[in-house]
């Protein structure tokens, strides 16, 4: 028996089976990385401007070293009722820039120089500044990315930072 006649093995159709099926229990607002590396059901806002406003993020603050996880948690809480309208006017002007510079969306836009360029161009905006300031603290909040960076957190109950490595910091 040729491969061409074989059909499909048990490996394929399981395969297939478990994909299907994954479609049918996720719902409408899920939002998975095409990595996989991250999945959120969003409430609020649609799972592509979601996945455009996560792409911001690491965009506003890139960290080769942190997983994308990270920075769904960081974006997470504008998935209200009360942000989601500000969030969707502004991904839609975002997307707007990125068709005016010749790209489908600024999720489609490949380079992230051209994404740069495109946040460079609505830096000043009230929504470039709502997302790069909740990021400062949404992001570095995280104590899983603490060790990232080389930090341990608070020393006061350890005796401070004179006796515990003040000067071993060997990323700058």
């Amino acid at each position: 028996m040729t491969t061409a006649n074989r059909g499909l093995t048990r490996r394929e159709l399981l395969s297939r089976a478990s994909a299907a099926g994954a479609a049918f229990v996720t719902g409408a607002g899920f939002v998975a990385a095409p990595d996989a590396a991250w999945a959120y059901e969003t409430a609020h806002i649609d799972p592509g401007a979601f996945a455009t406003l996560v792409q911001m993020a690491r965009d506003i603050y890139p960290h080769d070293r942190i997983p994308d996880e990270h920075y769904v948690l960081a974006v997470k809480g504008y998935d209200t009722p009360e942000a989601a309208p500000g969030i969707t006017a502004g991904i839609a002007a975002l997307d707007a820039a990125a068709q005016g510079r010749g790209h489908a969306s600024y999720l489609a836009t490949g380079w992230e120089r051209d994404r740069v360029d495109i946040l460079r161009g609505m830096e000043d905006g009230a929504f470039f500044q709502q997302i790069r300031g909740g990021l400062v603290t949404g992001l570095y909040n995280q104590k899983a990315v603490w060790p990232i960076f080389g930090y341990e957190g608070e020393s006061f109950s350890k005796g401070g930072y004179i006796d515990r490595g003040f000067n071993d910091i060997n990323w700058l």
